[in-house]
Order: structure tokens, then C-alpha cells, then sequence
């Protein structure tokens, strides 16, 4: 890990999802505060699981870490900062203007964007202004999967530029006058963010080519935004300590990938941080993680016994029988959304049906899972850049019969927010649902917390297509119910048979219930127990998976597939086939 003497004030540990960046983030706390160092590590992520990790709830305020001295920790909660920001705007005008217009300014910082600008805002005050994080030593961001940390690190650039290119007074979220004075604020984070001397980002990956090639991807973006002083971690390293076809499988394909690691990686300084047999939950854990070596590990193979439940396939013979709809799959990210979303589709086209494969996910891997042609199935990734630019045309081609220069260029400046990309994405994601009416849709979505924005967003999109004068698509008006229409739309929650995804995943249905929308099936990813490994490591973490396993199946899913951790990689049509099982 990082050595306290090298370690900067600002650390960020970025990566694909379900990398460890939390095990690890929390690892490099604990071992910066028992070396004497006051410590603070905030997440920053909407599904954050910092809470379970290191075993202590946790709020908006730090809050000290049972059982480390030196060590606190903090949760930036998006719905609870956009509540705070909303009262910040509307609180001066609630003795001056009418209680209908109060009640549209709040209506107008109900959207998504709000949520994403209130919690960046938080972000903001913790690296750009020292002082309120004075009685640390180091700040450790815990960040959220790829596209949403490189989309809020951007967001100092585009709100700055936003401010500066405003003219009109107005913005989505409200006066611009409230931006403007968070303007210092913002070019500080961004300064901040790009002074080696003060900050580090910390790539971490799994020893597997998808996230290596997502840390790449990372490292030229962060180096467009002028972050230059990285460092890499490869975490859970195996190791075969047997013949077992599994454990060989698995070092190989770790080797292969890092034998193939791309050059800018390659230059990087990196840490190796071992596959350990439990899981990363606790403070004995996090020490595993910073002394491997202190880690007791099996020689010999644990024997247990407890029934699994089927393979995926049953569960794509009872989809296909419906002859069309959507298919969604949720869940924390990293834990295999793609892989089932791509394998349910290959397998739907392969029974004869017309199936489109699409995704709302910024790092958007389900085209290099397919890898290949098929009859029956299209693929496709809903593009932010191309949704923007159709619909800001389409707006502005409607006003232009109807406005007067001066208020077409505060229009045009009104679509240059960051609000205007949430309204597209949000468009192309209503309509890819609609295609469900004519055959199978299958949609790999983003991780848990965007799609929740995503889903919450449909109750308040169409404010804000009036206020851009857009129009209304019927695919949109019909969104919610075809999503809340169980014939109609199946949810699949996938999870991995841990501690936190299963966890995270029990949240996921709360709030979809809360949604009116109810799981059809869960998919337990990567299972060790099914794969029927007999290396000490391997089945040891095989045997941990088990409450976990039983907790999905018995307790939380209406219906339940087991999918093992397979030692040909699910890549491309003929591997997908393995899930079909």
C-alpha cells in the first residue's frame, strides 16, 4: 500500500466497479491512522457501503471509527445534500414571492441533475476548502465506479464553464447567482485535484483485462483533466497453491492480462495486493489487506455440503415463453450485470426470438461481452455525446420559428448546462424500453445508485422538457407503468454471493418497491461453491459464500439462479453459452 511518509493530503481510489476500492481505501486509513496519522476517508459514491466495511454507521459529519484512534469516516448522501441545497436556493425568496412560486422553484431542483450538482457541492467544500477538513492529515476518497467519479471530477470544468459563459441570470438549478458564488469554491477543487503535491489518484483493478483496460481508459481521461500523479493497484492476485483446473485457470488468466497490461499502466508505480480467502469486512480484514503476510491461510480443502440452487438457464426458458419484453439487470457495479444481460439476450436470440442488447452504463462493456454476430440480435450503448447533440437540435429547430434572438440565445444557453445530457440519456432510455412492445429488450443498466436516479427521474422530467420547451415522447409518458408492468418488464437483480453486494442488492429491491417495481429473479454471479473448486483458497472462500447464497435464495428472491465462476472466460457468443445452464 501507500507508505504513510509518501502518502499525499488527498487520496482518490478510482476503478471499475467491484475492483475493491472501498477494501482498499479503508485498508490504506487504517494503516495511515496506526502509524499516528488523523485520518478521514468519505465516499462519494450513492451506493456507498463504507458503513459495513469498517463496521461503524456513519453519516453526512465524520464520525470517528470504532476501535481507531485517528481514524473517521463520512457518507456524502445525494438525496439528503440535494434537500439541503434546495432549501439553500428557495429559503430567501419563501417571505417574498407567492406560494406558487415557491412551489415551482422546488419543483425545478426536484431533477436528477440537482441530486448530482447538491452532492458535488459537499465534494467541493472537502478538497477546495482546507479548512473545513483542517483537523486531518489526509482526506481518502472512497469514489463511486468510473463513469460517475470521472463525471463528478469533471464537473468543477463544466459548472465553472457553465457559470462563466451564463448571462441570462437563470439556470436548470435556479439563479445563477447561487452558482456564482461557488465559483472560487470550484476552481480551488480544481487546482487541488490537479497539484501532485497535494493529491494522488490510486487506479485499482482487478488482474482481469476488462478492468485493466477501464484503468486505462481512467488514466487518459484523468490526464486530459490535468491529473498527473497516479499509482496503480492490482488487487486479489492469486496464486494456484494445487492442480485444481479452477485455481489454474484463474492464475493464468490473471497472468495473461497482466502480461498484456497496456504501456501508460505499465509506467505507473503499482502495489500487488494478494486473493485472500475471506471476505473484506471488519478491521481484521482491512490488516489482511496491509500485511497479506499476517494472513493465516488453508493448506487443506474445506468440506461442506448445502443445496444450490439452478443455473440461469431455467430462468431464460420461463423469459422467452413471454415472447417479448424488457429485461433489466441491476446491481452494484462490478458484480456481473453485463455478462448475465449479454448471456440472456444470446440465449433469448438463439431460441428464435428478435432481441436488442442495449446499455445505459457510462463504461458501456456489453459490446466487447458479445463479441461477435448473431442471428436475431442487435446491440447497441445509449452514446451521452450523440443523445445531447440530437436533442439540443430538435429543441432549438422547434424555437427557432417561435423566439426572438434574445430568447433563443438564453434557450441555446440553457441547453449548455450539464442538466441537458440527464434530459437525452433519460430519452434514449425510455425509448429503448418501447422496443419491448415488438420483441425482447435487454438493458444493462447502470450501477445502483445512477439507475435509481435514473428510475426517480421519470416523476420529474417532464418539468424540465417543458422548461427547454421540448416535447413529450409517448415513450417517456408510458415509462413508468411498462417498468411497474410485471408482465411486462422482468428485473433481474445480480449479485455476488459477499457480504456487501448481496447487501447492497437487499437495498436495491427496497428501493424499488418504493418505485413500484418489483424484482422478477436475482443471479448470484461468480460463484467458487458451484464451480466445485477443490484448491484450499478457493474453496475456503467457496464455503464463506454460503449464508450469503442461502440469504438470496431462501429469504430475499421470488426466483434464484446460481452461476459458477467459470474457468473459460463468458466472452462472446459461444462462452455466453456457458450461463445457459
Amino acid at each position: 500500500m501507500i507508505e504513510a511518509s509518501a502518502a499525499s493530503r488527498y487520496l482518490f481510489f478510482t476503478g471499475k466497479g467491484g475492483v475493491g476500492k472501498t477494501s482498499l481505501s479503508c485498508a490504506t486509513g487504517l494503516a495511515l491512522a496506526e502509524a499516528g496519522r488523523q485520518v478521514l476517508i468519505v465516499s462519494t459514491d450513492p451506493a456507498s457501503n463504507l458503513d459495513e466495511v469498517l463496521e461503524t454507521p456513519l453519516g453526512g459529519v465524520p464520525t470517528p471509527v470504532r476501535g481507531v484512534a485517528g481514524l473517521a469516516a463520512l457518507n456524502i448522501d445525494p438525496e439528503a445534500a440535494a434537500a439541503a441545497y434546495r432549501e439553500r436556493m428557495v429559503a430567501p425568496y419563501r417571505n417574498l414571492l407567492p406560494a406558487a412560486a415557491i412551489q415551482s422553484m422546488e419543483e425545478q431542483f426536484s431533477g436528477a441533475c440537482t441530486v448530482e450538482i447538491a452532492a458535488f457541492d459537499e465534494f467541493a467544500k472537502l478538497l477546495g476548502d482546507p479548512e473545513t477538513t483542517a483537523a486531518f492529515d489526509h482526506v481518502i476518497f472512497d469514489t463511486a465506479p468510473t463513469g460517475h467519479t470521472l463525471r463528478l471530477l469533471t464537473l468543477p470544468s463544466a459548472w465553472g464553464g457553465y457559470i462563466d459563459s451564463s448571462h441570462g441570470g437563470a439556470s436548470c438549478l435556479g439563479p445563477l447567482a447561487g452558482l456564482e458564488k461557488q465559483k472560487a469554491l470550484y476552481a480551488a477543487t480544481v487546482a487541488r485535484l490537479s497539484n501532485p503535491a497535494e493529491t494522488t489518484v490510486v487506479l485499482v483493478a482487478r488482474p482481469d483485462g476488462a478492468a485493466l483496460r477501464e484503468a486505462e481508459r481512467t488514466r487518459h481521461e484523468l490526464a486530459e483533466l490535468g491529473v498527473g500523479n497516479l499509482r496503480l493497484v492490482i488487487n486479489g492476485l492469486f496464486a494456484a497453491a494445487s492442480d485444481d483446473p479452477v485455481a489454474r485457470a484463474m492464475e493464468e488468466r490473471a497472468s495473461a492480462a497482466l502480461q498484456s497490461l497496456p504501456a501508460g499502466l505499465a509506467r505507473l508505480p503499482r502495489h500487488v495486493v494478494p486473493f485472500l480467502p475471506r471476505g473484506t469486512v471488519g478491521l481484521d480484514a482491512l490488516r489482511a489487506i496491509v500485511d497479506p503476510a499476517s494472513a493465516r491461510l488453508p493448506s487443506q480443502p474445506v468440506e461442506v455440503s448445502t443445496p444450490l440452487p439452478a443455473g440461469l438457464g431455467s430462468l431464460i426458458d420461463e423469459l422467452a415463453a413471454a415472447g417479448r419484453g424488457v429485461v433489466m439487470t441491476m446491481g452494484k457495479g462490478g458484480v456481473g450485470k453485463t455478462t448475465v444481460a449479454a448471456a440472456v439476450a444470446v440465449a433469448l436470440a438463439r431460441r428464435g426470438h428478435p432481441v436488442h442488447l442495449s446499455t445505459t452504463d457510462p463504461a458501456a462493456h456489453v459490446a466487447a461481452t458479445v463479441d461477435g454476430d448473431l442471428e436475431g440480435l442487435s446491440v447497441s450503448r445509449i452514446d451521452p455525446v450523440a443523445e445531447v447533440a440530437a436533442y439540443t437540435e430538435e429543441v432549438l429547430a422547434k424555437a427557432r420559428n417561435s423566439l426572438d434572438p434574445g430568447a433563443l440565445a438564453l434557450l441555446e444557453e440553457d441547453l449548455r448546462s450539464p442538466c441537458t445530457e440527464e434530459i437525452a440519456v433519460f430519452r434514449a432510455f425510455a425509448r429503448e424500453v418501447d422496443r419491448g412492445s415488438a420483441g425482447f429488450v435487454v438493458l444493462d443498466t447502470a450501477p445502483t445508485g445512477h439507475t435509481i436516479l435514473l428510475l426517480d427521474a421519470a416523476e420529474a422530467y417532464h418539468r424540465e422538457v417543458l422548461r427547454t420547451r421540448g416535447e413529450m415522447p409517448e415513450a417517456v409518458t408510458q415509462l413508468l407503468p411498462r417498468l411497474r408492468d410485471p408482465a411486462f418488464t422482468h428485473v433481474l437483480i445480480v449479485t455476488l454471493p459477499e457480504a456487501t453486494p448481496v447487501h447492497e442488492a437487499e437495498r436495491l429491491q427496497g428501493d424499488l418497491a418504493r418505485a413500484g417495481i418489483r424484482p422478477w429473479a436475482w443471479v448470484i454471479e461468480q460463484s467458487l461453491l458451484a464451480s466445485g473448486s477443490r484448491d484450499p483458497l478457493l474453496s475456503h472462500r467457496g464455503a464463506y459464500e454460503i449464508p450469503f447464497i442461502r440469504r438470496v435464495a431462501d429469504v430475499l428472491a421470488p426466483r434464484c439462479a446460481l452461476v459458477p465462476w467459470l474457468a473459460k472466460p463468458p466472452v462472446g457468443c459461444a462462452g455466453l453459452q456457458q450461463l445457459d445452464r
